[in-house]
C-alpha cells in the first residue's frame, strides 16, 4: 500500500500548494516585512533598527484525531498540536514564545474540550510558551467530530536564523530519535490497520494497545535550543509530512543516511501489514528520527560525545542531490 492509495497524494498536494502560492504575491513593506519565507517557519522584521525577528508557523494534528476519537482519548492531541508548530520554529533557530489554537467542532462537548486543554497545557509547559488565545468554531455542516490546529510565534536575532545555506559536503547529519509516529502518515496507518482487520484496542505490545502506541504525543525538541548556544549548527530538519524528503528544504546537496536510527516497532509492523515499500516508508514517516541537525564534522562529533542530546551521527552530506538511506534513494516520484 502507498500513502496515495490511502487517500493522501503528496505529489498532488504539492501541486495544489504551488497553485496557491503562485497567486498570493503581495508583500508588506516596513515593519513586518518578511525576511524568510517558504521554510519550516517564516520570519518578519520588527523594526529596521532592531536585530530581532518574529518567526511564525501554523500546523495541525491531522487524522490522528480520528484515532483519538476511536480510543475516546483526547488528552494527548493538544501536545501534538503544540509540537508540530514549535518544532518548525526551532528548525530555523528561533525560540518559541506564544501560540493560539483553532478548534472546529461538529457540536460543543465540554468533556472533550477539557481533555484537549490538558494536552495543550502540557505541550506549552514542555515548550515554555503561552497559549495566549484561540478560536472555537461550531460547524455542523462542515465538520464531523472536530479538528485541531494552531499558529505559533517565536523570536530570533537576525544573525541567528538557520536556513541551511552554510551546509557543505563533508558535514555530518546528527539524528535525534522520535517518540514514534508523531502526527504524520496517520491516514496510511489507519488504512493499513483497517485492511488488516486490526482494532485500535487490540494489544500491540505488552500492555500497550495499537491505539495507545499511535497516540504517543509528538516529541517537542526544545532541548535543541540549548545545543544552539554551544555548538555551530548549519541546518535543521523537522521530519514531518514527506518523511526524509524534508532534507530537501535545505541546500541542494546529497544527504546520505548511512547509519540510520532504528525505527520503532510500530513502523515495521505497519510496513509488514500493508506490504509498504521501504522508500514509501521513508517518504511518509519519520522512521524513528524526528529531528536532525546538519553540522561540521568536528562539531557533530563533539555533540555526540557531550551527551547533550539522545542522538548520534547518522550520515553525512556529499556532492550531488537527493536523500539516500544507505543505497536507497528516497524519491519524490510516487
Amino acid at each position: 500500500m502507498r500513502y496515495a492509495d490511502a487517500g493522501v497524494d503528496i505529489k498532488e498536494e504539492e501541486k495544489a500548494v504551488r497553485a496557491l502560492t503562485s497567486v498570493v504575491k503581495y508583500v508588506r513593506r516596513g515593519i513586518g516585512e518578511p525576511v524568510l519565507t517558504g521554510h519550516y517557519a517564516s520570519a518578519v522584521t520588527l523594526l529596521p533598527i532592531c536585530d530581532l525577528l518574529v518567526t511564525i508557523t501554523t500546523d495541525g494534528v491531522g487524522s490522528k484525531i480520528l484515532v483519538a476519537e476511536k480510543m475516546n482519548r483526547f488528552d494527548t492531541v493538544g501536545i501534538d498540536c503544540v509540537a508540530m508548530n514549535v518544532n518548525d520554529l526551532i528548525a530555523v533557530g528561533s525560540e518559541p514564545v506564544a501560540m493560539v489554537d483553532y478548534i472546529a467542532i461538529e457540536k460543543p462537548n465540554k468533556e472533550i474540550m477539557a481533555e484537549i486543554a490538558k494536552g495543550l497545557e502540557e505541550g506549552c509547559k514542555i515548550a515554555n510558551i503561552t497559549l495566549v488565545g484561540g478560536e472555537t468554531a461550531t460547524l455542523p455542516d462542515i465538520v464531523r467530530g472536530f479538528d485541531l490546529a494552531g499558529t505559533a510565534i517565536g523570536i530570533a536575532k537576525k544573525d541567528s536564523i538557520i536556513t541551511g545555506e552554510k551546509i557543505q559536503p563533508g558535514d555530518v547529519i546528527f539524528g535525534i530519535p522520535s517518540s514514534g509516529i508523531h502526527s504524520n502518515g496517520l491516514t496510511l496507518v489507519r488504512k493499513v490497520l483497517e485492511n488488516a482487520g486490526i482494532e485500535y484496542g487490540e494489544e500491540f505490545s505488552r500492555g500497550v494497545s495499537y491505539g495507545e502506541e499511535i497516540l504517543k504525543p509528538t516529541r517537542i525538541y526544545i532541548d535543541v535550543l540549548n545545543v544552539l548556544k554551544d555548538f555551530e549548527v548549519k541546518g535543521m530538519v523537522h521530519i514531518t509530512g514527506g518523511g526524509l524528503l524534508n532534507f530537501l528544504r535545505l541546500k541542494k546537496l546529497k544527504y546520505l543516511i548511512d547509519n540510520p536510527l532504528k525505527p520503532q516497532k510500530i513502523f515495521r509492523v505497519i510496513q509488514e501489514l500493508g506490504n509498504v515499500e521501504e522508500d514509501e516508508m521513508y517518504r511518509t514517516f519519520n522512521m524513528g528520527m524526528g529531528f536532525a541537525l546538519v553540522m561540521d564534522k568536528y562539531e557533530g562529533k563533539k555533540l555526540e560525545k557531550s551527551g547533550f542530546l539522545d542522538g548520534r551521527i547518522v550520515g553525512r552530506v556529499e556532492e550531488g542531490e537527493g536523500v539516500y538511506v544507505k543505497d536507497l534513494k528516497i524519491s519524490r516520484n510516487l
